[in-house]
């Protein structure tokens, strides 16, 4: 899948990716900053931002997308920096190719399935998808008019904002998704999906890079209990804890993320 990207930089590749509903967009900001030492690829995954639609959205695609990105790109090796559902990527495609990781850096998300979390802060991806499709793009004349319709169902207006990022104007100057919500919605419980914990145990785990989860203080994607999870796949990681922030963490301290980046990277 010939998948669309930012490129920003020179110097060691570093391959950014985004989250569920996300794109590289989102990432322009942090992108340019650590584009002062490293050459920065910001990827938009199948299915999101301006890549191709695809009806099978899983991990096995996405790390084989990863992977046929990087041949494309004559990268051998490369620091890869996910966020959330790009951190499941990432975390998939080290297991599979860990020779063409320099260092991981997964951010806010575990190695674990996600299908039957319960959380009170992890907003029901189905609510999220339903708002979105009763969005009857006939009737909607701005994008305050796609706010108010999801309002009732998403009440945080920064997640309707996230949300709102994906809202683009067709050849024939109609509102409409970029992403593919079809596929989404269709393949949610693939995207839930984690690595097969078990399968590290005993020494079996994943040792041939550095790597770090960074985890937003006031999020619950990472629990304590996800600690072992993580420490049985890649038995050296470290964790960092960003202070007053949620998944969003990036957008929310923006500059403490980067100097935990920048720490880590420096060894």
């Amino acid at each position: 899948m010939d998948l669309f990207f930012r490129k920003f930089g020179d110097g060691p590749p570093l391959i950014i990716l985004h989250g569920l509903y996300g794109s590289s967009d989102n990432w322009v900001s942090i992108g340019r900053k650590l584009s002062a030492n490293y050459e920065v690829y910001l990827v938009d995954q199948r299915n999101h931002g301006k890549s191709p639609h695809s009806p099978q959205h899983n991990y096995h695609l996405l790390k084989e997308d990863l992977l046929e990105f990087m041949d494309k790109q004559s990268i051998d090796k490369a620091i890869i920096l996910g966020h959330s559902m790009g951190g499941k990527t990432a975390m998939f495609f080290a297991v599979d190719y860990p020779e063409r990781v320099n260092n991981l850096i997964v951010v806010d998300i575990s190695p674990k399935s996600y299908r039957n979390t319960k959380s009170t802060q992890l907003l029901s991806h189905s609510t999220i998808i339903k708002a979105m499709y009763n969005v009857d793009f006939n009737h909607v004349k701005s994008r305050e008019d796609i706010d108010k319709i999801l309002s009732p169902s998403i009440p945080l207006k920064r997640v309707r904002q996230f949300l709102l990022k994906n809202v683009n104007r067709t050849k024939d100057n109609r509102f409409a998704w970029s992403l593919n919500l079809e596929s989404i919605s269709n393949e949610l419980k693939n995207i839930m999906d984690g690595l097969p914990i078990k399968n590290f145990k005993n020494g079996n785990g994943i040792t041939g890079f550095p790597a770090l989860f960074i985890k937003g203080e006031k999020s619950d994607y990472i629990k304590p209990s996800d600690r072992r999870a993580i420490e049985t796949v890649f038995p050296f990681a470290e964790i960092e804890i960003i202070p007053n922030a949620g998944h969003w963490l990036h957008a929310e301290q923006p500059k403490l993320f980067l100097k935990t980046i920048q720490n880590f990277l420096a060894g």
